[in-house]
């Protein structure tokens, strides 16, 4: 008899004592048999353990594990839940994140009616102590629609740009498929790096069309800390897509797309350096504008024509078209929109200063 987990809740958690009982209540609320909760405490300082403890202990009829190990780092963490799991389907959680009620059941019944290698799921870009700001994110794939065309389910992906592991519901053998270690050791922005080549490996999706989850936004979210390494970090996560595109046999239109995307990601981290002081703003972006040129299967100004234009497959041609003004002004140096960036971002920096 197989009794094997259908879904196996990651949780990686580190000095997560402040929202942990919130987050693993949201998924013990709605566990049932068919599920397992596997949580790694990642040489917490805090009561993190402790907490997970807890809620073990108050729910003892559900399959709950807690990991405890030195402190190794996201990607290691990732990588040694993946192989705690037992469950046929991986959801990952971030330790300050929310389930929100009903994902569970409504995921088990997309896998019982269609098995798909992964589910896309809608979530809420949440910001808890600002909720006007709150707002629900959708993917761009048809709602309770089993798609197996792979260059439809990887261009949608690249115009989402929605790597968030979490985000991705997907097999556990698409995961043990790929080369290991999997998440890339001491290295940040570590489901940007992945999350494309495991969904290049996916061969059918259905898309959750509601908000799964919370995605809690806070000043001291791991997003906000930056420097320089920051800036590099994220622009070889970038890289390694196209270095993994270029050994498969995909369409031009469909590289295309991922430079599109590549742009995009292009314009957080240069927009980003004007937060930083002067001279190591100037810096990293002398770097990722190297960097840019490299992560590009085609012309720079080829991609920016076709954001501007009706070339792709986008749900919001009018974010396309900014991008690609906003990146010519990067790249430029145009004085009047370097200004109005550095004031912009100064301000931001305060803003989250204030609200920390």
């Amino acid at each position: 008899m197989n009794t094997a987990p259908r879904l196996s809740i990651l949780v990686p958690a580190y000095n997560a004592q402040q929202h942990l009982d919130a987050t693993l209540r949201s998924v013990l609320e709605q566990m049932g048999p068919d599920h397992e909760l596997v949580v790694i405490d990642d040489g917490s300082t805090d009561a993190t353990s402790e907490v997970a403890r807890r809620l073990q202990a108050a729910y003892p009829a559900l399959a709950t594990r807690l990991i405890r190990q030195d402190n190794a780092g996201l990607a290691t963490t990732r990588n040694r839940l993946l192989d705690a799991a037992a469950g046929e389907y991986i959801l990952f959680l971030d330790a300050d994140d929310l389930v929100l009620p009903g994902t569970l059941a409504e995921l088990d019944a997309i896998i019982a009616a269609h098995r798909p290698d992964v589910i896309a799921c809608d979530f809420n870009d949440w910001h808890p102590h600002n909720m006007r700001r709150t707002r629900r994110m959708e993917r761009g794939y048809p709602a309770a629609t089993l798609l197996t065309d792979r260059e439809a389910i990887l261009r949608t992906f690249f115009m989402d740009r929605q790597c968030y592991a979490w985000a991705n519901v997907m097999r556990r053998e698409i995961y043990a498929r790929q080369p290991a270690p999997l998440y890339p050791p001491g290295r940040t922005f570590e489901d940007i790096t992945v999350t494309p080549q495991l969904i290049a490996d996916c061969a059918s999706l259905v898309r959750l069309a509601r908000p799964c989850f919370d995605y809690r936004q806070h000043p001291g979210s791991m997003k906000r800390g930056l420097s320089h390494k920051w800036c590099t970090d994220f622009a070889q996560a970038v890289l390694h897509t196209r270095r993994h595109f270029e050994t498969l046999p995909v369409s031009a239109a469909l590289r295309l797309h991922i430079d599109a995307a590549t742009v995009h990601y292009y314009i957080v981290i240069l927009k980003r350096t004007y937060e930083m002081p002067w001279r190591e703003g100037r810096a990293a972006r002398a770097d990722v504008r190297a960097l840019l040129l490299q992560n590009l299967f085609n012309p720079l100004e080829t991609v920016l024509d076709a954001m501007a234009g009706e070339v792709l497959d986008s749900h919001d041609r009018r974010a396309d078209r900014r991008a690609a003004s906003q990146m010519r002004k990067l790249l430029a140096g145009n004085p009047g929109f370097v200004l109005g960036k550095l004031v912009a971002r100064k301000i931001k920096v305060w803003q989250r200063k204030a609200a920390a």
